[in-house]
């Protein structure tokens, strides 16, 4: 029945008892200690709140710039695609959509095809960008690489 359930004995954790006379171990100051601002009712503070002191987070020297804008490109180079290939994990025509199947890259993810290594056999690659060496290896190998808007 499910009236009868319970949960197994580890999970059975008896909740602490404050404040129920000195025998309960937790009585008097029910394991606040004495006196001070956290011993009171109502004490909350805000994370990162050192009593009044000037917080670690304001007192460091902030430098540098963040470019929101930036975009972030997933680098990916021709050896890398040719032992792709030659694994089986990708074919003749090679899109985004087939990288993130494969687990190569993530959802969204921008991709750059770089020129480091080798590619043998003729592909069609579909990217966001590639470089000059990446297009050209590619184009002598019989390739074409077709660049996608984003």
């Amino acid at each position: 029945m499910l009236n009868e359930l319970r949960a197994p004995a580890p999970n059975r954790k008896q909740t602490k008892r404050v404040g129920r006379g000195q025998g309960s171990g937790h009585g008097e100051q029910s394991g606040r200690g004495h006196n001070g601002q956290k011993s009171r009712t109502g004490a909350r503070f805000k994370a990162g709140f050192e009593g009044g002191q000037m917080p670690l987070q304001r007192r460091i020297p902030k430098f540098g710039f963040k470019n929101y804008f930036r975009k972030e490109y997933r680098v990916i180079n021709l050896e890398d695609l040719e032992s792709y290939i030659q694994k089986g994990k990708l074919e003749q025509n090679i899109t985004v959509e087939d990288l993130h199947k494969q687990k190569i890259i993530q959802k969204g993810d921008l991709v750059k095809i770089l020129g480091r290594g080798e590619i043998k056999q003729s592909v069609n690659i579909q990217a966001h960008k590639v470089s000059k060496s990446a297009a050209k290896k590619i184009e002598d190998a019989g390739g074409s690489v077709e660049l996608m808007g984003k």
